[in-house]
């Protein structure tokens, strides 16, 4: 079993910036990608950003060049850096962990979440 916890969240106006982080603790030896997920009230979870053990990252379009995911793994943290912020990324941002990209919607580990709102 893997444990997420985030932190980070808060309220920011538009064109402002946060940074989220993501612990993982547990088996972590069965972690090989990482991301974040977000859910606006009324919608699907959707993908953010995903980062793999070696470093390759994945972007949705509509974050591309404004949010910037890390991880130290030596720390088994995951970050998400998120810069010019606008109010439709107003989310609960969730971690997720698993052995494959593939497999993280819907066999990965998620964390219980972390507001994010922005205001205009």
């Amino acid at each position: 079993q893997v444990q997420l916890v985030e932190s980070g969240g808060g309220l920011v106006q538009a064109g402002g910036s946060l940074r989220l982080s993501c612990a993982a603790s547990g088996s972590i030896s069965s972690i090989s990608a990482m991301g974040w997920y977000r859910q606006a009230p009324g919608k699907q979870r959707e993908l953010v950003a995903t980062i793999t053990s070696g470093g390759s990252t994945n972007y949705e379009d509509s974050v591309k060049g404004r949010f910037t995911i890390s991880r130290n793994n030596a720390e088994n943290m995951c970050y998400l850096q998120m810069n010019n912020l606008k109010p439709e990324d107003t989310a609960v941002y969730y971690c997720n962990a698993a052995a494959h990209i593939e497999i993280m919607y819907n066999y990965g580990s998620w964390g219980r979440g972390t507001q994010v709102t922005v205001s205009s």
